[in-house]
């Protein structure tokens, strides 16, 4: 009998035995690993790819190395203190960097101690970034501030997308400080007149700006041709 609704036990329709569950265009995007495992290979990728974009010397071996790879490499449940990793700065070899996964739970000051007591090489190293997972605590933050270089702190989740890759992402330029003198003095305005950039801001913390550098951004399509504007961190 056609179009008689016939239930199959389960409240559903008639299926059709000989109809496969997934087709082969859908089913290669599935994971069939571990989120744990992706969250951390996203975010490492990530970071990465921000250090390059620093100018930092980051292995294209490293930059380029698949899902499938890193879990060949760690696993589905990878140990965070295998994923560290630093880097030198290209045209300053001198300016290293150090990237530190934190595990799932809270950043006390113990953890604190306990990383700064494992890192070597402490006149070479000018910046540490810590890729955290839940909040941290306020003795561990200050005692982060007592460190002699500069602490940069990244809620992996944060990392899990690549901010500058959007496809309508503008194009920023980073003035020197002579330029951004050049700028005031052509446009008779001191610092403070120029629009801001927050130091929170995504964009802010992926370049690792400080207070008072000025950003020249372009923008190309939409409305207009191109627009440009300034922005200084604050």
């Amino acid at each position: 009998m056609e179009g008689n609704g016939i239930g199959n036990g389960n409240g559903g329709g008639v299926e059709d035995m000989n109809e496969p569950a997934l087709g082969e265009c859908l089913s290669g995007y599935v994971d069939q690993g571990s989120v744990e495992s992706h969250r951390y290979y996203r975010s490492r990728k990530t970071v990465m790819e921000m250090l390059k974009d620093r100018g930092y010397s980051v292995p294209a071996s490293d930059l380029n190395l698949t899902l499938n790879d890193f879990r060949a490499i760690h696993g589905q449940s990878p140990d965070p203190e295998r994923l560290r990793f630093s880097v030198t700065h290209i045209k300053n070899p001198s300016k290293r960097i150090l990237v530190i996964f934190c595990g799932p739970g809270a950043v006390k000051v113990n953890t604190v101690r306990s990383i700064a007591a494992q890192i070597v090489n402490r006149d070479t190293l000018k910046g540490l970034i810590l890729i955290i997972q839940n909040p941290i605590t306020s003795q561990a933050q200050k005692a982060l501030d007592c460190l002699s270089f500069k602490v940069e702190i990244f809620q992996i989740t944060d990392l899990l997308v690549n901010v500058t890759k959007h496809v309508l992402k503008p194009r920023y330029q980073f003035l020197t400080n002579k330029e951004k003198q050049n700028l005031l003095k052509k446009y008779s305005i001191e610092e403070k007149q120029l629009p801001r950039m927050l130091k929170e801001d995504a964009i802010a913390e992926y370049y690792g700006l400080q207070k008072g550098q000025v950003v020249k951004i372009s923008y190309t399509g939409g409305i207009s041709d191109s627009y440009v504007t300034y922005r200084c961190v604050w």
